[in-house]
């Protein structure tokens, strides 16, 4: 007969709670503290509060604008404001690369992985250095432009310019939101209730999520606010509702899914039970597909309920697809160690954002993908600042299956290291944004190859002659479907037109910001004859771009989806009328800046179709 337990008054339960809350994150003197000021017995100094602008932008996942100038880039996330309080498009904000759901409908748009958590949406980041370390009290963002992207904003508790970098970092979610879409594109300064922490911080990390904006997001600054000295809430202001309940278990779940992770992916005593009823019934596979729509925390606890359980949440075939990114806090080397003998399997996996400040070793990279890189299809590595040459030539002998690589960011990857990609001859999907590839690793790369479908090499550099790029991806690249080459500095038509003639089975195609291309050199027509297959066409502040151009496309790419001719001043109305009725599949038209193009033609375009998202921006 089960135990017969007391009730509890719903007083003394809720005083439980209080006292259990404030166990966790206090130390006895903080304790005696609270009490000296319940009792009123003695007075507390009053702890100043300081008022911070970032000091330097140490890391980001993307920008809009060059590596080479501040127009658009996140250095200018640095200091004080240089825009705020006023509203628009300014060239001295910071900008990320993407905004809206247009990338997720083109035909580079690579598929989600599954088991990725509900509450962790974020597609970029930028992380924020001040001077002095403070328990943070407040975080103020000041957003220009189209706000409300940040979704979630974290502090660490290592100090960037100590000479002594600590045993252990650790990362606290100071709030979180799920995307929000702000009525109106005007300025504001964001100030979201954050939470109090037991740790000093002068490392703010800023993650974004504009899937929801119409248009880029812009930031000018960021304040940190904060003391000292570690605060002690009174009474009154230390009061727990049920919200804050709910609140404690969702971070404990954070902080606990990978902190206890490691211990979990370990245990192999398990209790004993008689039965596990008719669960144990169910065919092998059924139980496989329930555990399937798991998140690796959770099938990590669950594997500690029962011998049956264990054994399906440890079988490899839970981590065909596995995605570490949200978690990407709390991964280190023995976080891959014990994930190893479940990934002997594994065909795509996400380390992106991972492994940085000495979490993951050269050597602890190198054995996971010696003992799970043999079936590997995919791999994602976007920010991972930890790979340098070893680690590429670790993935070049060890996952000989490889046809997804993505290295987006990676900028502390030397030039020559790049070499070894072209060993990988089953590529179909390379992603080199914002790397230092240098010209000759390409061509070597381009020549092998040759079954490349979707290539990435916006804002790379290092690269000196891209018409040279250009001619050997069509000598060798004939089934290239997508290519990025958001601001190349130094492709003419020469490259465009050897380009065109090899890889006519484009459908995207990024020249955004590329300078050298003129529309008097017939350029962007000879594009539009060659490639009726394109279904993105960015030529993003080309001024040069005209009405002809425009009814090239309109005569030849008829299944045109996206385009962006931001900036141009050559382009009428009626040419636009023309691409529109041409073009029935057409979604996103960008023509912003284009001073031919006022207000009261885009009503009048967006009366006439309503399918199509036309983008209207100018500086106020």
């Amino acid at each position: 007969m089960p135990p017969v337990f007391p009730m509890l008054t719903v007083l003394s339960m809720f005083y439980y709670m209080c006292l259990r809350r404030r166990a966790r994150t206090a130390t006895r003197g903080e304790m005696n503290s609270r009490r000296a000021i319940e009792s009123n017995t003695r007075a507390l100094p009053i702890n100043v509060e300081i008022v911070q602008y970032a000091k330097e932008v140490l890391d980001f996942s993307s920008h809009y604008g060059s590596e080479n100038s501040m127009s658009y880039t996140m250095w200018n996330l640095a200091g004080i404001p240089n825009v705020y309080p006023s509203s628009g498009d300014f060239t001295q904000t910071a900008v990320f690369r993407t905004y809206g759901t247009w990338w997720d409908r083109c035909p580079s748009a690579r598929l989600p992985f599954t088991r990725t958590p509900s509450t962790f949406c974020s597609q970029d980041y930028v992380e924020l250095a001040f001077e002095e370390p403070v328990y943070p009290t407040a975080v103020h963002i000041l957003e220009t432009y189209h706000p409300g992207a940040v979704v979630r904003i974290l502090a660490c508790s290592a100090n960037p310019y100590s000479q002594n970098p600590p045993a252990e970092v650790r990362w606290e979610i100071l709030w979180s939101a799920a995307p929000n879409k702000v009525n109106g594109p005007q300025a504001r300064q964001f100030t979201p209730c954050i939470k109090q922490i037991n740790f000093p911080t002068n490392l703010i990390r800023l993650e974004v999520n504009s899937s929801l904006l119409d248009y880029y997001t812009e930031l000018d600054a960021v304040v940190l606010h904060g003391v000292k000295e570690r605060p002690v809430l009174s009474l009154k202001t230390s009061m727990i509702d049920m919200n804050d309940i709910d609140e404690d278990e969702d971070e404990e779940k954070f902080a606990c899914g990978m902190d206890t992770l490691n211990k979990q992916f370990n245990i192999v005593t398990l209790r004993e039970w008689p039965t596990n009823g008719y669960f144990d019934k169910l065919p092998y596979e059924l139980i496989q597909l329930i555990l399937s729509h798991l998140t690796v925390p959770d099938l990590c606890r669950l594997a500690q309920t029962c011998k049956l359980l264990y054994q399906h949440c440890c079988d490899p075939l839970q981590y065909i697809h596995l995605s570490l990114q949200p978690y990407w806090a709390r991964i280190n080397d023995t976080s891959l160690e014990y994930l190893q003998s479940r990934c002997t399997l594994i065909q795509w996996l996400n380390l992106s954002w991972t492994g940085n400040r000495g979490a993951i070793s050269v050597s602890g990279f190198s054995r996971f993908l010696k003992v799970c890189g043999s079936e590997l299809v995919r791999l994602e590595l976007s920010c991972g600042h930890f790979l340098n040459e070893t680690c590429l030539e670790v993935i070049t002998e060890m996952c000989p299956n490889l046809q997804e690589l993505n290295l987006s960011s990676c900028d502390k990857i030397p030039p020559q290291a790049f070499n070894h990609i072209a060993k990988v001859g089953s590529l179909k999907r390379l992603i080199l944004y914002r790397t230092k590839v240098e010209q000759t690793a390409l061509l070597s790369i381009l020549n092998f190859c040759s079954e490349l479908q979707h290539l990435s090499l916006g804002s790379c550099v290092m690269i000196e002659d891209y018409d040279l790029i250009a001619s050997m991806m069509g000598a060798k690249c004939k089934k290239l479907r997508s290519l990025d080459l958001w601001r190349c500095k130094n492709i003419t038509e020469s490259g465009i037109a050897e380009l065109a003639s090899g890889c006519q089975l484009l459908e995207e195609l990024d020249l955004g910001w590329c300078p050298t291309l003129q529309s008097s050199t017939g350029c962007f027509t000879n594009l539009a004859r060659k490639l009726p297959n394109l279904q993105k066409l960015f030529l993003t502040a080309n001024r040069s771009v005209c009405d002809t151009d425009i009814e090239e496309l309109a005569a030849n790419c008829t299944h045109l989806r996206q385009l962006d001719i931001l900036g141009t001043r050559m382009v009428s109305p009626a040419s636009l009328r023309k691409l529109l009725e041409s073009c029935k599949d057409l979604s996103l038209l960008d023509v912003s800046f284009c001073s031919q193009i006022d207000n009261r033609v885009v009503l009048e375009l967006n009366a006439n179709f309503p399918n199509v998202f036309i983008k209207k921006s100018f500086t106020q």
